[in-house]
């Protein structure tokens, strides 16, 4: 009996000390430490909590994300470089956009040039200058993310994929595409709970693109917004924000949710401030009762028309849900809207604060990123 503990012993030694000379995922070292390289320098991030850049003294850099995702931005890779690294060449050309939210960052630094493929098609983007660039024929549509058209993605050269979180439920098209030797970066920036932190996702594709600087002064523009309004009171005026669902539920958000976090920022009170992070969503579904309880003296409503279509009318808007004619707001005519371009346009989170202000505090200002309807 000891004699097989103590075979059993030396055996479980010798596994442990193979394992470790093999270097397991569990023991694997910083991926910022690469034999040849300078220490790297990290860059602060000001808001921004899914992602972190290192620079190094040779001009290449590394991107990290929170999922434990390592991107090394160079156009020669070092040897014995760790396989869980994503190779991104500098300023890569012909990209194959197929994260959404992302397409304005590079409107922002105008670089929409380096994008060559889509896969949102013509008529489904609010982005102005994306749309007209497919029109043009300057960006192609090159299929949904789910299902890309590798055949012209390959005979055209595509030197980099961006895909959202949502590729991870295909995770055989990262797959492909890294066997086609496409790199695949997966932006994070929805996961961001700061408003802000997700407009500083624009300093992770400055640096794909090569011009960080640019990257730095567009955070801060908009930032500045955020800047002014910092010591805002609160106007003593409740809204709600949300959409009626096809099934006729209704859909808000939570208190944890950005756009919760811009409608205080911006000296408002969101009606359905109790309800709290029981989960990762940043949103909550309700039946119309249950909506209407809370929300029928809200002083301003304000509808998310994103995701159900944009509306002109109070009629319109009561009926998806009758119930909203009782609404305070809708009786009092302070209804609005966000344009179809709020989701897809992350660099404008400034500019959409400081139509928020406009709305809550009765200033009769004109907004560019919220409209009323009379």
């Amino acid at each position: 009996m000891i004699k097989r503990i103590t075979a059993f012993l030396i055996s479980a030694a010798l596994i442990m000390n193979l394992c470790c000379c093999s270097g397991t995922p569990a023991e694997n070292k910083d991926p910022t430490v690469i034999a040849g390289y300078s220490e790297p320098e990290k860059v602060s991030n000001a808001y921004a909590d899914c992602f972190t850049i290192y620079e190094y003294d040779n001009g290449d850099a590394m991107i990290t994300t929170n999922d434990g995702s390592a991107y090394l931005i160079t156009d020669s890779a070092p040897e014995g470089l760790s396989e869980n690294i994503t190779v991104i060449p500098h300023s890569p050309d012909l990209i194959y956009m197929a994260a959404s939210a992302v397409m304005c960052f590079y409107d922002a630094m105008d670089r929409l040039s380096d994008i060559r493929f889509s896969a949102v098609k013509q008529e489904d983007w609010y982005i102005e200058n994306a749309r007209a660039a497919m029109e043009s024929g300057g960006i192609l549509y090159a299929g949904k993310y789910s299902e890309p058209d590798y055949e012209l993605l390959l005979a055209q050269g595509c030197r980099l994929s961006v895909q959202s979180t949502m590729s991870e439920h295909v995770p055989k098209v990262k797959e492909k595409l890294e066997e086609l030797g496409i790199p695949v970066f997966v932006d994070r920036s929805s996961y961001e709970t700061h408003p802000l932190g997700r407009c500083e996702w624009v300093k992770v594709y400055a640096r794909i693109a090569g011009c960080p600087e640019l990257g730095e002064k567009l955070f801060n523009e908009q930032k500045a917004h955020f800047d002014e309004l910092a010591d805002v009171q609160s106007c003593g005026r409740t809204a709600v924000f949300f959409y009626v669902t096809s099934s006729g539920r209704i859909v808000t958000r939570k208190s944890g949710d950005y756009i919760t976090k811009m409608i205080e920022m911006a000296g408002g009170e969101n009606v359905f401030s109790f309800l709290g992070e029981d989960n990762a969503a940043s949103s909550v579904t309700l039946e119309p009762e249950q909506f209407c309880l809370h929300a029928k003296d809200a002083d301003i409503i304000i509808y998310n028309c994103n995701i159900s279509g944009e509306i002109y009318s109070i009629d319109e808007l009561v009926a998806k849900e009758p119930l909203l004619a009782d609404f305070r707001a809708v009786q009092n005519g302070d209804v609005w809207c966000t344009g179809r371009s709020v989701y897809q346009d992350i660099m404008r989170t400034g500019d959409i604060l400081t139509d928020l202000h406009t709305v809550f505090s009765d200033t009769g200002e004109e907004t560019t990123y919220l409209y009323k309807i009379d």
